[in-house]
């Protein structure tokens, strides 16, 4: 893939579906993880970071590309991206379960409205990505709307601003890095995969880890969690480096809209007004947005 970030037509097309698959599968997400909620959240990271770091490897030894992943840590600038990657991703990922189990849905959700503002702030701040005037108003629009829910609850988000930002950063370092998509991910898994094993060991052995024998559904949602973590990851990874991080920064908005109708209508959760009004401003935005970009 070229890094000099011209959009291609096929590029832009398939890159945005791409990035749609990844947001919907991120959206349908609380209704996975709601079936082993009873579980530690360190655990659910540790075996979320461990299964999808078997399943990536056993991937790459299938589709034969061994070579270009053990060639990522023979330089030096990628060894550092994917190390980076996969810090990031393992704090957002504890952040968010923790702030689910925590029973802090609402400020985790603000976090991932924030998220599209910084893809597209840094998109301008370091690939040289142009805001046109109708996406400056879509982004003035939502960035006030998160900021007054924000102040509306009365305190600092520090959940949602670390979600924000860790996954926001990700996505940057995941396109100045330029890696494919497959090996790129499988080496920030497997960066991080050791320290999820020891945990894991280190629980086990004084007793206060999931014993898989006792009880065969966490076995199951557990190892899935793998796949069902890395697939919408390797989407986003293929989405990343072919179309502008100002698409990308939009087509996050399913997520947590996804989320929310979720919340509403199938576990009969109460919006709040800040989130509320959040949500207004978003889906004004987005329609701003969406109808410049179908004139254009």
């Amino acid at each position: 893939m070229s890094k000099d970030f011209s959009w291609q037509p096929k590029d832009l097309r398939v890159g945005t579906w791409a990035a749609i698959a990844s947001y919907g599968m991120w959206g349908l997400f609380p209704i996975y993880w709601k079936q082993i909620g009873y579980i530690d959240a360190i655990q659910i990271l540790c075996h979320r970071v461990f299964w999808s770091a078997i399943f990536l490897l056993a991937v790459l030894w299938i589709r034969g590309m061994t070579r270009p992943f053990t060639a990522i840590f023979k330089q030096k600038q990628s060894a550092v991206a994917v190390t980076a990657c996969g810090v990031l991703i393992t704090v957002n990922w504890g952040t968010y379960i923790w702030a689910v189990n925590s029973g802090r849905v609402t400020e985790s959700s603000l976090g991932y409205y924030i998220t599209p503002l910084l893809s597209v702030a840094l998109g301008s701040l370091f690939f040289n990505e142009k805001m046109d005037r109708f996406t400056k108003i879509s982004v003035t629009i939502a960035t006030l709307g998160v900021a007054v829910a924000a102040a509306m609850m009365g305190k600092l988000p520090w959940i949602a601003i670390t979600l924000a930002a860790t996954f926001s950063i990700y996505g940057a370092v995941k396109k100045k890095a330029g890696l494919d998509a497959l090996p790129g991910l499988a080496a920030e898994t497997i960066v991080v995969a050791p320290f999820a094993l020891a945990w894991l060991l280190w629980v086990h052995h004084y007793g206060n880890g999931l014993y898989f024998w006792t009880n065969p559904k966490p076995t199951i949602f557990l190892i899935l969690a793998g796949p069902i973590t890395a697939i919408p990851l390797l989407t986003f990874a293929y989405a990343a480096l072919r179309i502008p991080l100002q698409r990308i920064g939009f087509i996050q908005y399913f997520s947590p809209t996804i989320q929310l109708m979720i919340g509403l209508f199938i576990y009969g959760e109460q919006i709040n007004p800040p989130m509320l009004l959040a949500f207004a401003t978003v889906v004004l935005a987005v329609v701003i947005y969406s109808s410049s970009t179908i004139h254009r």
